[in-house]
């Protein structure tokens, strides 16, 4: 719907009101004002901005995915990744509950899913993979990197499920002893040399270079760095520290509050990091030099924010990736960003446990198709697809 009123400028004011999802029906109101490249046809009047127009809706797959193999249960989710094929990587940590495990025993660590959600494939487990499995990626020949954030570890597999290499050895850290424990309120109890070529400190998530297979690390809750690999798993670089309270509020680039949450390579060849608790996006050079942030202070959260809320990202499928996707944990809400300004646009989602909300709301990804996989964490356990009904 459009309304107009008057404005002391320009004496228009172009209303719109715009669908954010059709799950729940909500809206969002964009406003505009002056004189704008475009012309309503019908109307003969002043056009809102491309972006207010043109901003993407999805809607939730009832569907999506299919049932898992008779006798599986889904625990605590990672963060969702996609092949060149549209398969959709879940990872799951496996930790049902005691009750759960009377009748039912833990879905495989990696699960893909195809577009119609049919399980092509599974492999791993908790014994094998790294603990508290988090965040993956594919490289340019559908190799998928895996890392945990519990662990010192990330490894490599084939499509096919063969585990090619692995950096560090499972459970051993980025640590003086090789050791940690991370309490309840996320406290860990030794401090991150943030230093380790061959081992890694609670890494959070993986992005992959496609121009050369280098797999950039955000070693991400123990550490507070980027750590970057080869294909062949050998170390090459790092950038990032912690940061302190005055620089988490300055926004100092390469300073980070608490978890580097996830990783995202952008077509530009930048390096987006989600700094979770510092509300922000940092990007990068892939040489590590700052290039600047995207702030996603919404609502009740602060800074330093205890659940933060750039907990996933990525990006619109065009080439320009005129959108950027922000998975808000904090709010149980995914933001479309114009990417460019870093003004949120539009949102989705809500806290709750019926169809289309959120609960642990924890990684996103998106297909070749501009849908959006949520995966959920905690008490959520599931993942959810959110078909692109407007581009």
């Amino acid at each position: 719907m459009i309304r107009f009123s008057s404005h002391p400028d320009t004496g228009i004011i172009l209303e719109c009101l715009v669908p954010r999802t059709r799950v729940r029906g909500s809206e969002k109101k964009i406003r505009g004002s002056g004189v704008y490249k475009t012309i309503f046809a019908s109307l003969g009047l002043f056009s809102l901005p491309l972006a207010a127009q043109t901003i993407p809706q999805f809607e939730v797959d009832p569907y999506w995915p299919g049932a898992l193999p008779a006798g599986w249960i889904n625990a605590t989710l990672g963060h969702p990744c996609v092949d060149s094929h549209d398969h959709i990587a879940v990872l799951d940590r496996q930790n049902i509950t005691g009750e759960e495990a009377e009748t039912s025993v833990p879905a495989a660590s990696i699960m893909l899913f195809d577009t119609d959600g049919n399980l092509v494939d599974s492999w791993g487990d908790s014994t094998r993979v790294p603990d508290s499995i988090h965040g993956c990626a594919f490289d340019a020949d559908d190799n998928i990197w895996v890392v945990g954030n519990n662990d010192g570890i990330a490894q490599k597999y084939s499509h096919a499920g063969e585990l090619l290499f692995q950096i560090g050895t499972l459970g051993v850290l980025d640590t003086h002893d090789g050791t940690a424990i991370r309490a309840a309120d996320n406290s860990i109890n030794r401090e991150p040399l943030n230093a380790g070529r061959d081992r890694l400190f609670f890494p959070a998530g993986v992005a992959i270079d496609p121009e050369n297979g280098d797999a950039y690390i955000a070693d991400g809750y123990g550490n507070k760095r980027i750590a970057v690999f080869d294909e062949h798993g050998q170390y090459l670089r790092q950038w990032g520290r912690q940061a302190t309270l005055e620089e988490t509020l300055a926004g100092t680039g390469g300073a980070f509050s608490y978890a580097l949450h996830c990783i995202a390579i952008s077509n530009e060849g930048l390096v987006y990091v989600c700094d979770r608790e510092g509300l922000r996006v940092q990007v990068f050079d892939k040489m590590g030099n700052f290039v600047r942030n995207i702030w996603v202070k919404t609502g009740n959260a602060s800074l330093p924010d205890t659940r933060g809320t750039v907990w996933g990202l990525a990006f619109s499928t065009d080439d320009a990736q005129r959108y950027l996707y922000v998975l808000d944990g904090r709010h149980e809400q995914v933001h479309i960003l114009d990417h460019a300004s870093g003004e949120i646009l539009s949102s989705f989602g809500r806290p709750g446990h019926q169809l289309g909300n959120f609960t642990v709301a924890h990684g996103l990804s998106v297909d070749s198709n501009g849908n959006i996989y949520v995966a959920e964490s905690g008490t959520g356990r599931r993942v959810q697809r959110f078909n692109l009904v407007r581009n």
